[in-house]
Formats: C-alpha cells, sequence, structure tokens
C-alpha cells in the first residue's frame, strides 16, 4: 500500500482525498481471510476426496495407481493452462499499459522540457496593485535571475505549460460581420523571450519585443492550431482581432503548438499576448539552465524573496518532473506498475505450475520412461516426450490468453494512449517471453528424465 501511494505524486495526491483512508480495515482483513480459508480448504478437500476407501484398497494392490494418476495429471494440467492464460491476459494488459505510459512520456508537447526549471510567483498587497509597478518588479525580478551564472534564459508567463488548461477567452476577426460562433482560445501573458526559453518553433512571423509596453500597438501571437481553427487558407499574419475588451489587436507570428492541457488533450487552439502590455501580479517564472535543473530551484527562490520577503514562491519543479507527475502520466503510471506486478506474480505461478504437472508425470512415468530407454530410445526422444507434453500446455494456455485478452484489453481502452488494444508488438512480446519462460521450467523434468537409469527404473514401483 505504500508502494501504491509512492507512485502518486503529492500534488496530485492531496487531489484524490479517498486515497488517504487506503489501508488495513476490518473489511479487506475479513476479505482476506475468507479467500484464503476458501482456497485452503478447496485444495485440501480435493486431495481428501482422493484418499476413499476404493483408492485404499487399490493403492494396497497397486491396481488404481495408473487411472488415478491419469486423472490428477488431467487436472493439474488444466489448472495450469488457466494460470497460463491469466497471465497472459495480464502480461498484455501490462504490456499495454508501459506502452501506453512510454509514449504519453514522449508526446510532442511543442517545446523542449530538459534543464528546465520552473515557480510560481504571486505579488500580494497595494505594493502591486499597478500595473507600473508591476512590471517594476518583474523587470527587477528578470535582471536578478539573469545574472544567475546557472541560467541562460529566464521568461514569464500567466500559466505555465502542462497544466489543467484554464485561462481562455473569446475573440472576433476585425473586418468580419458578427456571427455566433463562440471562439474559445486559451489565453497566456507571457514575456518577450518566453518561447526561446521554451526552444518552441517559431513558423513564421516574428517574436515579442521586449518595448513592446502599454505605449505600443497591441500584438498578439497564435499556434497553429488557431491559424488551421479560425484562418483556414487565409495567412493570419498581419490580420487584427478583438480580445479581452482590446479593439485591435494585430497577430504578428505563428507558433508550433505548445500542450497547455494534460499530456493526453489534444493541442487546443491559443494566442499569446506581450506580458508587458498587460502585466499580472501572479506569474510563472521559466529559467533555462546549461545544468541540472533541480539544482537552480532552491537559488532561485533565494533571489525572489531578497527582492521582496513577501512575495509568495510555490511549486519549484523543474519541468521533466511537471511533464512526468502530471496527473494523467501519474494515472498511467500507477495503473502500468499494478498491473505489471500482478502479471508478473501470475507468470511466476503459471511457470511454478507447470514445472510441478511435469514433474508430476515424469515420476508417474519413469518405469515407461526406463521401458523406453532399455528398447534403445535416445535420451533426445526422451526429451521430446517430456517437451511435447510442456508444449502442448503452454500452446494450450497462451493461445487461451491470447483470445481473452483481446477481449479484457477492450476495457483498457480509456486507460491507453496511442496505443491499439490489439498491438502486435506487445502481443507477440508476451508470447515469446511466457513460451520461453514454459519451455525452460519444463526442461528440468526432461533433463531429469533424459538421466533415468533404465535399470532402477524398470524396479520403480
Amino acid at each position: 500500500m505504500e508502494l501504491f501511494l509512492n507512485l502518486i505524486p503529492r500534488d496530485v495526491l492531496a487531489t484524490m482525498p479517498y486515497l488517504r483512508a487506503i489501508g488495513l480495515n476490518p473489511r479487506v482483513l475479513a476479505f482476506a481471510a475468507t479467500i484464503t480459508l476458501a482456497a485452503a480448504a478447496l485444495f485440501s478437500l480435493l486431495p481428501a476426496l482422493r484418499v476413499s476407501l476404493t483408492d485404499l484398497r487399490e493403492g494396497l494392490s497397486g491396481s488404481g495407481r495408473g487411472s488415478s494418476s491419469t486423472v490428477w495429471r488431467r487436472f493439474g494440467s488444466n489448472l495450469v493452462v488457466i494460470e497460463l492464460t491469466m497471465a497472459v491476459v495480464l502480461l498484455v494488459g501490462a504490456g499495454l499499459l508501459g506502452k501506453s505510459f512510454y509514449r504519453l512520456l514522449h508526446v510532442d508537447t511543442g517545446f523542449e522540457p530538459d534543464r528546465l526549471a520552473a515557480l510560481q510567483v504571486t505579488a500580494t498587497g497595494d505594493a502591486y496593485s499597478k500595473d507600473p509597478e508591476r512590471l517594476a518588479l518583474v523587470r527587477q525580478l528578470h535582471a536578478r535571475l539573469a545574472a544567475l551564472p546557472r541560467v541562460s534564459s529566464i521568461a514569464l508567463t500567466t500559466s505555465l505549460p502542462l497544466g489543467d488548461g484554464d485561462g481562455t477567452t473569446g475573440f472576433q476577426v476585425v473586418g468580419q460581420p458578427a456571427d455566433d460562433v463562440h471562439r474559445e482560445v486559451a489565453f497566456r501573458n507571457v514575456s518577450a523571450n518566453y518561447f526561446l526559453t521554451l526552444q518552441a518553433r517559431l513558423v513564421r512571423g516574428r517574436y515579442f519585443a521586449e518595448d513592446e509596453d502599454v505605449s505600443k500597438h497591441p500584438v498578439i501571437i497564435i499556434n497553429q492550431q488557431m491559424a488551421k481553427q479560425y484562418f483556414a487558407g487565409r495567412d493570419p499574419i498581419g490580420m487584427l482581432i478583438s480580445a479581452n475588451r482590446i479593439p485591435k489587436i494585430e497577430i504578428i507570428a505563428v507558433i508550433d503548438d505548445i500542450q497547455e492541457g494534460q499530456l493526453d488533450a489534444e493541442p487546443r487552439a491559443a494566442m499569446y499576448m506581450p506580458f508587458n502590455q498587460s502585466p499580472s501580479s501572479q506569474f510563472g517564472v521559466v529559467l533555462r539552465t546549461p545544468q541540472q535543473a533541480n539544482a537552480l530551484l532552491a537559488e532561485v527562490t533565494e533571489v525572489v524573496h531578497s527582492i521582496d520577503p513577501e512575495l509568495a514562491v510555490y511549486d519549484p519543479i523543474t519541468m521533466t518532473e511537471r511533464l512526468h507527475d502530471s496527473p494523467h502520466a501519474a494515472l498511467h503510471r500507477s495503473s502500468t506498475w499494478i498491473v505489471g506486478g500482478f502479471a508478473a506474480l501470475a507468470m511466476l505461478l503459471s511457470v511454478v505450475g507447470l514445472y510441478g504437472v511435469i514433474a508430476y508425470s515424469v515420476s508417474q512415468r519413469t518405469k515407461e520412461i526406463g521401458v523406453r530407454m532399455a528398447l534403445g530410445a535416445p535420451r533426445s526422444a526422451v526429451y521430446r516426450l517430456i517437451l511435447s507434453e510442456a508444449s502442448r500446455l503452454a500452446i494450450a494456455g497462451v493461445g487461451t490468453g491470447l483470445l481473452c485478452s483481446l477481449a479484457a484489453t477492450m476495457l483498457l481502452r480509456k486507460l491507453l494512449f496511442n496505443v491499439s488494444t490489439w498491438d502486435a508488438t506487445v502481443l507477440v512480446s508476451v508470447t515469446l517471453a511466457l513460451s520461453a519462460a514454459a519451455l525452460l521450467a519444463s526442461y528440468l523434468p526432461a533433463r531429469r528424465a533424459a538421466s533415468v537409469d533404465p535399470t532402477q527404473a524398470l524396479h520403480a514401483d
């Protein structure tokens, strides 16, 4: 339970109060005890039923051993097939979730998160109630942070990427007749070198200039999704839009889509306005460093507090951690580890079960193997005899498991990201891995059978 909770980031866990009560309680203990006692009773009752009065008489006379052993070999074989089937289903599920998690972490975010640090700053009180005071603060902050030897670039934004996707606004294209179309896009105020700090790709146009403040004509940069969605077939650069009660804002560039929302969400239309034209008292600071980003966070926090101890600094994090610890990434990671753990246990149990069945079969067929070898059968024939029995069980279990997994994985569709429920790579990998493990488990009994001394085997009871 502690391992499960540690798979979920603290910030994400704070939004899931229902997980805080995870622990041992009377209902959990009662359930575990009931299942354990039921299993113990079941697998004790079956051998007890075998030892009947008739079996005792047949055992004393030696006449019933063959039929009895055949029944129990068949029963054990069926259990092994069921175990292999369950193992395949769980392994396929774990493989799909693992591949989905990998693709989620490597999705194109529109920027380079490596060596990027970020934190949130809030300027409270009357000292920052007006735009000139906020501009003075961010310029002083920018100058102090840019002077740090381990900072190569710094930028500000009213909302960090990979967030919840909030912060939207509507707009109208100037010069077009008014209509009832609701044009809602993500809206961010960013500093002049924001896109350079993120290393986002400029499709066409120009970046913001540092001197583009409230005294200059309002300008804006839009992303490719907004250009495709609302300006299809037209070049938006140079066009005017109205938004946030500003009657005319000129579009000066188109930037590549930056993932503003969760990792598994489609990039949404977004536009970016110069921070200097609409300064905010609450903003995110993004810093790029040529070294490890997490080593920079404490130093940046100290610099911010040295400017004003009343400034609230919170959520210091590297952008890589922000990506890995996002809610959807945490959900995929915990699901992958949980299903993967059960899959590993199921695979272990199925392989051990197969070994037990084949070993039991070898012990019951010792005299038969001795006769074969006494009549001139080579050791390779004994290997084939034992391994063919194991192969039939493995093929039955793996084949049934693949059929069941195709149906069972349909339940995982909502947890998968850019992965098909019938992913051939996962299905083939599970088949090969489990088949190899099954053959390895059956090789040891086969080797023991091939090393039987025919003389001793013929005298075996």
